[in-house]
């Protein structure tokens, strides 16, 4: 069975449509490494074939889009390889940022049908898109501080372009999104019943495309706000709450904490945000923190280099492997962070883990 699907539909006027389709349905079409190969070299094709119109990122199955990366054989080889970068980790995390990447430059519209579950790398290949798409069953979240990580494929950017401190939130929650929600926090274009998938497919099939992307990408879009449901559209909890998050996020992490850990409320979005947050790993805390420091100055490819310096730290000095242990592997659910608590979190170790293991010249991403 491939792991990823190709199909090209052919639309009046002679012009086609690439969609590639995540096919592991029963890993929730979490993304490997063969899956990123195999979308980075037909995406590549797409680009230079005149008769694409654009390109469209869909999912199999009715439960995710993409439920992330494929963190347990990242984690099985970084623990075999303790105190180094281990060759697999790198690898994976430098190839799944170069198609993020190439997602967001690919030069034609990219459609993604974000449907049901989009965390971790799933939204990473959904950021980057020109025409996001999200349904009444998306759940849409970053929750690395779980596993020792932290908001990567492209969260520096994103997270930091957020209303107000709606982007510091979602990385130390793991907030669960729902469609209105990806709408108010840039990360989604439109609302669509699920249920009109197949019309939007033949709609998108009778229009006459034309030669140049920016025409495609005014007609995709006005395809697609026919099809827009008001009714997904409303009801954001993060905009209702904007005020109250904002406030809860204020001040240096030490503050942000300490409200978080004498937070008592009966709204259960909220304190399961909290219970989230208090379970993660504290030197995550830190570097979720560093990463809202960067700001929105720097270029896309300097996130992505930043993030894969970081990501590679992460399994080495970081909590990433034990995280991951006791999330998916071992599932006892009880991780033994390096760190008990944020006051023992030392700026050593911190540093080990924003510091690149390569200089300019010698960065994998150095050509992005």
């Amino acid at each position: 069975m491939d792991k990823v699907v190709f199909q090209t539909l052919r639309c009046e006027g002679g012009k086609q449509i690439g969609i590639a389709t995540l096919n592991v349905e029963k890993a929730l079409n979490a993304l490997d490494l063969d899956m990123v190969r195999l979308l980075a070299n037909q995406f590549k094709t797409w680009q230079l074939q005149d008769e694409i119109a654009f390109v469209v990122l869909d999912g199999s199955g009715d439960k995710a889009f993409c439920a992330g990366g494929d963190v347990r054989a990242i984690t099985q080889a970084a623990m075999a390889s303790p105190g180094e970068i281990a060759p697999e980790a790198q690898t994976f995390f430098t190839e799944e940022y170069q198609l993020d990447y190439l997602i967001h430059e690919l030069g034609k519209p990219v459609m993604v049908w974000g449907d049901g579950i989009v965390m971790g790398g799933g939204l990473g290949l959904m950021a980057g898109a020109s025409h996001r798409v999200v349904t009444q069953t998306s759940r849409i979240a970053m929750p690395e501080v779980s596993i020792g990580l932290y908001p990567d494929v492209g969260g520096s950017y994103f997270l930091n372009r957020m209303p107000g401190k709606t982007g510091l939130f979602l990385g130390l929650t793991g907030y669960n999104m729902n469609a209105a929600d990806a709408l108010y926090a840039g990360l989604a274009d439109v609302a669509i019943d699920r249920d009109n998938k197949e019309p939007l497919w033949d709609a998108l099939a009778e229009v006459y495309w034309q030669e140049d992307a920016r025409s495609n990408s005014e007609l995709l879009s006005s395809v697609l706000a026919r099809f827009a449901d008001a009714m997904l559209q409303s009801g954001s909890r993060l905009q209702a709450n904007q005020g109250l998050i904002n406030e809860l996020m204020a001040g240096p992490l030490k503050d942000i904490h300490q409200r978080l850990s004498q937070l008592e409320t009966d709204q259960s979005w909220l304190a399961r945000a909290r219970d989230i947050y208090l379970a993660g790993s504290p030197l995550s805390w830190k570097l979720i923190e560093a990463q809202m420091q960067l700001g929105s100055e720097l270029s896309l490819a300097d996130y992505f280099r930043t993030e894969l310096g970081w990501s590679v730290n992460c399994c080495v000095h970081g909590d990433f492997c034990e995280g991951v242990r006791a999330l998916l592997l071992d599932k006892d659910k009880n991780p033994h962070w390096r760190f008990a608590s944020l006051d023992d979190v030392t700026d050593e170790a911190l540093s080990k883990l924003t510091t690149s293991p390569w200089d300019t010249q010698s960065h994998p991403l150095r050509t992005l």
